[in-house]
Formats: structure tokens, C-alpha cells, sequence
């Protein structure tokens, strides 16, 4: 089959590599109808992510048609079979192990074996669980930007569609909106809150988008190109451009001194700035001082937000940031909340919300490729952020 691949910083090509085949009794194989370019894959792009191999599978966001179904899936209850429409979570999970049983997902303790595991628990102290097309160091999965995919847990994860209901509306169920709605989740918002949203990007739309869902009274989102920005305002956020403002300041004369009661960091190791701070970061992580991160949003987010409020991280770090304001998180006495996405516990509501026209996702895609111009995706994703939102590729 064809399949988009890793070969180092910058070089992602189109090869043909062997057809996945059912491994595990659990194990289903999908035909990939449409996949999408995620902000995150964009990290690989750069070569940021540790433990990629060339010939690696890409690809963590797609959905497709259940082509194969190993004998550990067959029969069970509301278990996907042989014809059906599916998405698949990025985030792999048995269902069964004691993080599964608690809906943490994303933490699961059977989709990434050793040695990849070793790999994480001598990283990140324990091993979170595996991803498609992540890096060896979660899994070694070969990922979804391809024309077919094996997926584990075939019994867990996949979310059946209804028929009739076309793939752009709910492809980022498979990531990014259920990554926006948990972060604002994990803003732990109450009515007539005021959020801040570092990030117009995918998720950090999703999020501005799910804030006021939750009764958000006010989302500030913060961002530099002027398009994202416009999105942001379509669903009734204020804006700031953080090349035209002093974004604390200005945050805290829009809030009457006080900060954000809730603030979403949805920019993550990447980002963008001329400040001091990120310059420093952009030095010492080129050089490799052991820092691998540019947080300069998350630091601007911890000391905008207010006293006894909420950091919320959906944003991907990888590995150690330095001058992170701890003195502010402890004497401001803020809750911190983070994580990959528990993609299972919301892809059933987020379904319905979509179906019955409460959320919308279609507004998100700028782009669609074939997978043959996957590379290209990549290249202009990366380059032309103000013009490109999302990139979904056609396998087939």
C-alpha cells in the first residue's frame, strides 16, 4: 500500500510499504477513507519528537471502513464489523486495565509493551499509552495517513458513523475535538467565566469553540495570524494579536485587573515570538542544553491568569522546559491540568452534539490532498499557517 512516512527533519514522502495484517485477536483493519495533517505531526515535522524511525508510518487522525476483524472482536456487542464506518482514536487503550476502568485512556498500561515502553518510563517516569504514527518511544504503531490501518483494541476504541453522515463532519472526533473540549474541561469552567486561549490553531479553536459551550461568559484568544484570529471571532471571542499587544497587560486591563479566571495553552513546545524569553528557548533547544521546549505560552498563560484559577495544557510538551514559573503556580495557588487526550470518553457525546448541529467541524478544513501530496500538506501546513487551518488527505 502507499503510506506517508518519516525519513528525518523536514522529509516526509509517499513510499509503498507492506499492508497491515491482523496481529492481535483483537485487532481490526481499516480502509482509510480520509485523514487529516495534525498540528502535533507538525512536532515530527521539525523532528522534535525523539524516537522516529525512518520508514515510520505517520499519522494519528483517521477514519475509514472496517475491512478486517480479528476473531477477539467478532460478536461483541456493539463491537465495529466488517462494513462498517469508524473512527479511531489516536490515543490506543485496552478498556480493562485499572487506567481504563477510570476513563484516563490516554494513560492506559497495555498499548505500549516493552522495550517502547522503557523507552517512556525512563523519559516520563511511567509510560502514558501508545498513539499511531507517535514514535517508537509510544508504541512504534504505524499511523493512519495511509490506505489502510491496523487498528489494536478494535473492540474499544472505534466509534461506528452512521451512514449518510459524510467524513468531514466528524473525522476530528479522532483527535482535536475531543482535545478542544477536554481542554476546556480541564479549564474547569463555570458560568461567566472569563477564558483565555493561547493558540488559534485546531485545537485551540476547538477549545474557544467549547468554552462557551460550557458557559464560558467570555474567551480572549490569542494568536498572531489574522485568520485564525477571524475564526476565533466567528464564535463570539474577543482577540488579541500578540504582535500588536502586551498580551498580560492587555488581558488584565480587559478583565478589570483581576486575569482570566481559566487559561488554555493550546501552542505547546513551538512557539512563536520575538520575546526574550523564547529567543533564550529557541538557543538553548537548536543547541541542545537540555532544554527541548519553547513554553514561552504556557509562562505568559501561569502569570496572566488569576489568583486561584485554572492552567489548562492540552498543548504537546515532550521532554524538559526550563524557567517555568513555579513561584507563580504555588503562591497564586493555581490548578494545573493536562494530558494526552482520553479520546474514548467523549467521542460518543461529541458524535451526537455534531449530529444534532450543536458543534461544527467543516469550518476547520482549508485543504484537501490526495495522499500523494501528503508532503506537500506537510510543507505549506508548516509554512503558510495563516492560509492552511487543516489538511485532510484522501487515501483513495
Amino acid at each position: 500500500m502507499r503510506a506517508l512516512t518519516w525519513h528525518g527533519k523536514h522529509d516526509m514522502r509517499v513510499d509503498t510499504v507492506p499492508d497491515p495484517e491482523i496481529v492481535n485477536p483483537r485487532d481490526i483493519v481499516i480502509k482509510v477513507t480520509s485523514t487529516a495533517i495534525c498540528g502535533s505531526d507538525l512536532h515530527a515535522y521539525d523532528g522534535m519528537i525523539p524516537t522516529f524511525q525512518a520508514g515510520d508510518v505517520l499519522g494519528h487522525e483517521f477514519m475509514g471502513i472496517v475491512e478486517e476483524v480479528g476473531p477477539g472482536v467478532k460478536g461483541k456487542a456493539g463491537a465495529p464489523k466488517k462494513g462498517d464506518r469508524v473512527i479511531v482514536p489516536f490515543t490506543i487503550a485496552c478498556g480493562s486495565c485499572f487506567f481504563c476502568e477510570k476513563t484516563l485512556f490516554s494513560c492506559c498500561d497495555n498499548s505500549n509493551p516493552a522495550p517502547n515502553q522503557d523507552i517512556a518510563d525512563a523519559l516520563l517516569g511511567f509510560s502514558p499509552a501508545g498513539l499511531f504514527g507517535y514514535s517508537h518511544m509510544l508504541g512504534g504503531y504505524a499511523g493512519g495517513q495511509a490506505e489502510y490501518a491496523r487498528v489494536p483494541f478494535g473492540d474499544v476504541g472505534p466509534q461506528i458513523i452512521p451512514d449518510g453522515v459524510d467524513d468531514d463532519k466528524v473525522l476530528f472526533l479522532t483527535d482535536i475535538l475531543p482535545t478542544g473540549w477536554m481542554a476546556a474541561e480541564n479549564a474547569q469552567i463555570e458560568p461567566g467565566d472569563t477564558v483565555a486561549v493561547w493558540g488559534c490553531g485546531p485545537v485551540g479553536l476547538f477549545a474557544v469553540q467549547s468554552a462557551f459551550l460550557m458557559g464560558a461568559a467570555e474567551v480572549i484568544a490569542i494568536d498572531h495570524y489574522p485568520h485564525r484570529l477571524e475564526l476565533a471571532a466567528r464564535f463570539g471571542a474577543k482577540t488579541l494579536n500578540f504582535h500588536e499587544v502586551k498580551v498580560r497587560e492587555a488581558l488584565t486591563e480587559m478583565t478589570g485587573g483581576r486575569g482570566p479566571d481559566s487559561v488554555i495553552d493550546a501552542v505547546g513546545m513551538e512557539a512563536h515570538g520575538f520575546s526574550p524569553d523564547n529567543l533564550l528557548d529557541f538557543v538553548t533547544q537548536e543547541l541542545k542544553l537540555g532544554n527541548t521546549e519553547r513554553p514561552h505560552a504556557l509562562r505568559e498563560a501561569i502569570l496572566a491568569v488569576r489568583k486561584g484559577g485554572t492552567v489548562s495544557v492540552p498543548g504537546v510538551y515532550g521532554g524538559f522546559g526550563q524557567n517555568i514559573p513555579l513561584g507563580a503556580i504555588v503562591n497564586k495557588g493555581l490548578t494545573l491540568k493536562s494530558g494526552q487526550t482520553h479520546v474514548q470518553r467523549y467521542t460518543a457525546k461529541l458524535l451526537g452534539m455534531i449530529l444534532e448541529g450543536t458543534i461544527d467541524t467543516t469550518f476547520l478544513i482549508s485543504h484537501r490532498m490526495s495522499l500523494e501530496d501528503g508532503p506537500k500538506g506537510y510543507k505549506g501546513f508548516k509554512s503558510e499557517q495563516d492560509k492552511y487551518t487543516k489538511v485532510v488527505l484522501k487515501p483513495h
